[in-house]
């Protein structure tokens, strides 16, 4: 696939995936073209080598894998990691509140979301709704209202003169969107009901998003804005190499949800989905310790570019570049799980495609953030290396990555996966 096919897959599947429900709604749809055959948890497997397969979990976490035609014991699988969802704002379970004539609607604030840039964007809400179809059933359906219906206006500077020195956000009182104004209030629940077409909704799981669609940008069209490029660019690049690999060996992606509030979930990395999965492929305990032994886990998440504003918040001799080749992340004390081995057969990967690789490590005076790489390798003993993708403004909600650096990472996985 070249570069520009490429990139306007990325464009359409950050367009289309505003929610962990939704990207993993358009995870399947693609797998499916692919001819991956869906499968349920519920049901008996009978699963066959040289055949592609694929299961959700939760309708926000999703395994594709191909039961390669080469012994699966000695060939182990080549796993590639990512994750679904992203620092954002998420609706309480009773939001309405009516003040001076504004309808507003209360949120939580959903992993380590960068607050400053959600004011004055123009919102839009989506998410998983479950209530009671027209024949009394209890169905779950997704939603996206798409235009925007919702901001947060910004106290003007007037009413706030150390905004640009010492402005300081209150997440329980400062960010609730403002969605209507109305004499009267409202009822959310007609207005989801309608919009879902449940005759009556039980509870719901809403997230706000910003509605500007993502784009190329600069002089050149050489930047990549989105919101949720981490970590929807490493779970895109994932599928575009697994959905071209052969059925020779063995290869699997997961995209997990709840990363970027610790995993700790039935869905998330540090839950059971991948053990649970791996282990009804192969039964046997025997066949399963040397399957493990020799697979490898490479967990794609996004990694801080070198901001040029601030080249003081890295460390001068690893500051990844934009558009210079995907990121090898270390850290001495386990919050990356790469290691040695692991790095030294990435950059063997990259030397075979062709690619361009980085180093990244925090400043020995600065806190690391974290990946699912440490805990897949933790949970289930698969050697596992942490790349990424440089990128500005993490967890905001636009953030800013290059435009060849995920094409380049597809490239590595393509030949990874075969």
């Amino acid at each position: 696939m070249q570069q520009s096919e490429f990139n306007d897959g990325v464009l359409e599947f950050l367009r289309e995936s505003p929610t962990p429900f939704h990207a993993t709604m358009k995870l399947s749809q693609r797998l499916e073209e692919a001819g991956f055959i869906r499968l349920d948890e519920a049901s008996s497997w009978s699963l066959s080598a040289g055949n592609r397969y694929y299961l959700t979990r939760n309708d926000s976490s999703v395994i594709a894998f191909i039961y390669g035609e080469e012994n699966i014991c000695e060939t182990g699988i080549a796993m590639v990691g990512a994750h679904t969802d992203s620092p954002c704002l998420k609706l309480k379970p009773n939001a309405l509140t009516y003040k001076k004539s504004y309808i507003q609607l209360g949120v939580e604030v959903y992993g380590g979301a960068l607050l400053h840039p959600w004011f004055d964007r123009d919102l839009s809400l989506a998410g998983r709704v479950s209530g009671l179809n027209e024949k009394g059933d209890l169905v779950h359906s997704l939603i996206d209202f798409k235009s925007a219906i919702a901001t947060i206006p910004s106290l003007a500077i007037h009413l706030d003169r150390d905004a640009n020195t010492a402005h300081s956000i209150n997440a329980q009182t400062d960010i609730p969107p403002i969605v209507m104004q109305s004499e009267e209030g409202c009822s959310f629940e007609q207005i989801l009901c309608k919009e879902s077409g449940l005759k009556e909704v039980l509870d719901f799981e809403l997230l706000f998003y910003d509605t500007q669609p993502p784009a190329f940008i600069g002089l050149n069209r050489e930047f990549l804005a989105s919101a949720r490029l981490d970590n929807l660019l490493s779970c895109y690049v994932g599928l575009s190499a697994i959905t071209q690999a052969s059925t020779r060996k063995s290869a699997l992606l997961i995209c997990s949800d709840h990363e970027e509030v610790g995993s700790n979930s039935a869905s998330g990395a540090a839950g059971p989905f991948l053990e649970t999965f791996l282990k009804r492929v192969l039964p046997d305990h025997e066949a399963y310790a040397r399957m493990i032994d020799a697979s490898m886990m490479i967990s794609a998440d996004n990694a801080h570019g070198l901001h040029p504003n601030f080249e003081a918040k890295h460390d001068e001799n690893h500051g990844p570049i934009l558009n210079q080749g995907p990121v090898i992340k270390l850290n001495a004390n386990q919050r990356y799980a790469s290691n040695s081995q692991t790095v030294s057969m990435f950059k063997l990967l990259c030397k075979q495609s062709g690619v361009p690789y980085q180093s990244f490590v925090t400043r020995t005076d600065m806190g690391c953030g974290s990946t699912i790489g440490p805990i897949t390798a933790t949970r289930i003993g698969v050697k596992t290396l942490d790349v990424g993708l440089p990128t500005f403004a993490m967890h905001s909600i636009r953030e800013l990555a290059g435009d060849k650096d995920a094409h380049m990472l597809y490239r590595v996985l393509k030949h990874y996966f075969f």
